[in-house]
């Protein structure tokens, strides 16, 4: 049976010249990806991926406790953070599974990734929800009982739509976001249906952390979903989406990961930098703790990276804050 329902939403002429723009970068990043260290590339993009993912939910475990988490071994953290990093890992290690044109699958992942964190995983909330900055509702999502009707009129046009793939995996994020499916866990599960959909363009998209530009550009991401709202049309969070493809696949063309000792400094920097963005006012101590590093070791690499104005420091050291550049 085919659907009327038709999501509202304009393609601007730079998102038709990205989606070229896209295509290009695609193949050069496949030729990228098959270099000798493709597989450890492959790795820190889970990684990226699942702390990105997890940060904009308020989870504050860094990349390097993720990856002592991924090889089985334990951390010091709330036990509910640690329980959606398992949850993450285990989801992510079933992508390959999901089928992303078909709505039990999309309650499967949802009762993977939210297992154990609320009553409800996997299944459509029975309640209303909304999206609130402060005392403040930003979006109040459709009743609950729409939500199953709105959730199968959106597969089923994502299945009958003739649109680009890089134009439909947008607007279901923008479309699922609005409909709020469920009661806790829409952010992090959009995300992964964006990326389960690109992957379904090129393989390439699974090991593309998708969900870390999000991460990188909250204010610009929930500023996007803000305008479309307003303007009754997701063209601008298509063009914003696209955008931020395309800058992501150029950038991970970059040299070879280099192996030993120097990938380990660099992981604590940016699990540095990332720990700062979720919280600026952290402590040295809070960080040489989150990090397992001496707190002079710490202060060397803060020391580091307000020299290359990566971050610096506003106020003093006990009332003041960081600001990532």
């Amino acid at each position: 049976m085919t659907s009327n329902y038709q999501p509202p939403f304009s393609i601007s002429s730079k998102s038709i010249n990205l989606i070229a723009d896209i295509s290009a970068q695609i193949e050069r990043y496949v030729i990228r990806m098959e270099q000798e260290d493709g597989l450890l590339l492959r790795k820190i993009n889970r990684i990226k991926t699942i702390q990105g993912s997890l940060a904009i939910e308020g989870n504050t475990l860094s990349e390097s406790m993720i990856t002592e988490i991924l090889e089985g071994k334990s951390v010091i953290a709330p036990l509910r953070e640690i329980q959606e990093v398992k949850n993450a890992i285990k989801t992510y290690d079933s992508f390959t599974s999901f089928n992303p044109f078909e709505v039990k699958d999309l309650l499967k992942a949802h009762g993977l990734m939210m297992e154990a964190l609320i009553d409800d995983s996997g299944r459509f909330r029975r309640g209303g929800v909304g999206v609130f900055a402060g005392a403040r509702a930003v979006h109040i999502a459709p009743p609950a009982e729409r939500v199953p009707f709105l959730m199968n009129d959106l597969f089923r046009w994502l299945n009958e739509s003739h649109d680009h793939l890089l134009i439909r995996s947008c607007v279901f994020h923008y479309e699922f976001e609005f409909i709020h499916p469920f009661s806790d866990g829409n952010g992090r599960l959009g995300r992964l249906w964006q990326s389960l959909i690109l992957s379904r363009l090129h393989p390439i998209f699974e090991h593309l952390p998708v969900e870390n530009i999000v991460f990188q550009n909250q204010q610009q991401y929930y500023d996007a979903i803000s305008k479309s709202s307003g303007a009754t049309d997701c063209g601008a969070f298509i063009e914003f989406m696209l955008e931020e493809i395309h800058t992501t696949l150029k950038k991970r063309q970059g040299v070879a990961l280099k192996t030993g000792t120097n990938d380990t400094v660099n992981d604590t920097v940016n699990d540095t930098v990332n720990l700062i963005r979720s919280n600026p006012k952290i402590t040295i101590d809070e960080l040489a703790k989150k990090l397992n590093k001496s707190r002079r070791t710490v202060t060397r690499i803060l020391r580091k990276l307000q020299e290359e104005k990566i971050i610096s420091r506003i106020g003093s050291d006990k009332t003041g804050y960081w600001e990532v550049k």
